[in-house]
């Protein structure tokens, strides 16, 4: 017998018997279903529609198999992409296929495969977070709808100070705002065509997200001020919509707010947003040491022991990092989801079996902090690779998804199955 074919089996074996049809609520400052509360570990599979889909670049029978491993390990949340937007074939790290190619055109075969996902999730008694938008231009975003609004073409993001200033004009524009909001509208009053049900009455979704990563991109009052009238609007438009599920922002937390903790306070404080999140990114943001881009030469010449040497101060951050958003969620008497965070594999290899000792002792003293009375009611480690084989060092058309997306070396973050020790620790 294969190993993928034990764990289809074991992971079916695990899917519980109750199907339960209570939505995930929110009371007295934590997560419920029904009257039982409910805390989580989950994880991040940003590629589960196109997956999903019977298009390029989809597998279903994989997806299952993938469902069926995480729900094995008692991985029962997910965190995935609605879509990308656009078609920047200029831009290669650009996600393909793209959902919405141009403004109010839509790929079908990509909607069903996110009908697709949600009525397996379903089957699983698994809950998804969806991510309706994306500050980032890997999967569009921000750069998609001011390029619609005719504000100019997507910088690169390697290109940072022209990134920013450009991005930066789209929590001000009214223009790309409404786009954006179609787009929402669009999503949440779905019906799905797999199960029939609509998205709004579907508990398989927890919550609604209103983008990866918002970030206003300048620290100036007016942008800060259009990021939270934006995460005002969009919420506020999802709620009109659909009552019954969580909205939440899709934050950094205190590095997505231009280190403006109190600009973090407001757009979570907001009464259309459930509950607050945060991500968390030790090597990127420096805590390791000096922080070197992929496909350079000198992420080659930094000490193999930097991930490891520098984990006992990752780690020191972490928990202050932990604690200054844990204290806003009290404050405000509202959930804490840690949705985001990784570290990178031992000396930055990227094969699949290399080891990830720094790795596992970092996501030990995460896990250590999620759960009923601890400081983060649930959280998403980045990312679910699964059974993916990468081809190559950085993504091409079309080699298997990972938890990477193309702008990121293929397997730095990725957790598969080959991954052992990462895993145990995860099902413990």
């Amino acid at each position: 017998m294969s190993r993928f074919l034990l764990i289809l089996i074991l992971g079916t074996l695990l899917v519980s018997c109750h199907r339960s049809a209570d939505f995930v609520s929110v009371r007295d400052g934590g997560f419920f279903i029904g009257d039982e509360p409910y805390t989580y570990v989950g994880t991040n599979m940003w590629y589960a529609p196109i997956l999903g889909s019977e298009g390029q670049g989809g597998n279903r029978q994989r997806l299952c198999m993938e469902l069926d491993s995480l729900c094995a390990l008692g991985i029962r949340n997910i965190r995935i992409l609605v879509g990308g937007e656009g078609t920047y074939s200029d831009l290669p790290d650009h996600i393909r296929p793209t959902l919405q190619p141009r403004p109010g055109e839509y790929n079908d075969t990509l909607l069903a495969g996110l009908d697709f996902v949600m009525a397996e999730m379903g089957k699983r008694d698994m809950r998804a977070v969806l991510y309706l938008h994306n500050a980032w231009q890997w999967s569009g975003g921000y750069g998609a709808y001011l390029d619609w609004a005719g504000m100019g073409h997507p910088a690169p993001a390697s290109l940072w100070n022209e990134y920013t200033a450009h991005h930066s004009q789209f929590v001000r524009s009214d223009s790309a705002r409404a786009l954006a909001l179609r787009h929402t509208r669009f999503i949440v009053s779905r019906t799905n065509t797999i199960t029939g049900k609509a998205y709004k009455d579907d508990p398989t979704l927890m919550a609604w997200e209103v983008c990866n990563e918002p970030r206003a991109f300048s620290r100036d009052s007016v942008s800060k001020e259009g990021l939270l009238s934006w995460i005002s609007e969009q919420s506020e438009a999802i709620k009109e919509i659909d009552p019954h599920h969580l909205v939440t922002t899709g934050s950094e937390g205190l590095y997505g707010c231009e280190v403006d903790i109190n600009l973090f306070r407001s757009i979570h404080a907001l009464p259309t947003i459930d509950y607050l999140c945060f991500h968390i990114w030790p090597y990127t943001w420096g805590w390791t040491g000096r922080f070197v881009s992929p496909n350079s030469e000198a992420r080659q010449q930094l000490p193999l022991s930097t991930l490891s040497d520098s984990l006992p101060a990752a780690i020191s951050k972490t928990q202050s990092y932990i604690d200054l958003h844990h204290n806003i969620a009290q404050e405000l008497r509202k959930p804490l989801v840690l949705e985001e965070f990784g570290y990178p594999r031992d000396s930055f290899e990227i094969a699949t079996g290399t080891p990830t000792r720094a790795r596992d002792q970092y996501f030990q003293y995460i896990l250590s902090q999620v759960g009923k009375g601890r400081k983060i009611a649930g959280c998403n480690f980045w990312a679910w690779g699964g059974m993916a084989q990468p081809a190559h060092p950085m993504w091409q058309p079309w080699d298997a998804y990972t938890g990477d997306p193309a702008q990121e070396e293929q397997g730095l973050y990725s957790v598969f199955l080959s991954d052992r020790t990462t895993l145990s620790i995860i099902r413990k």
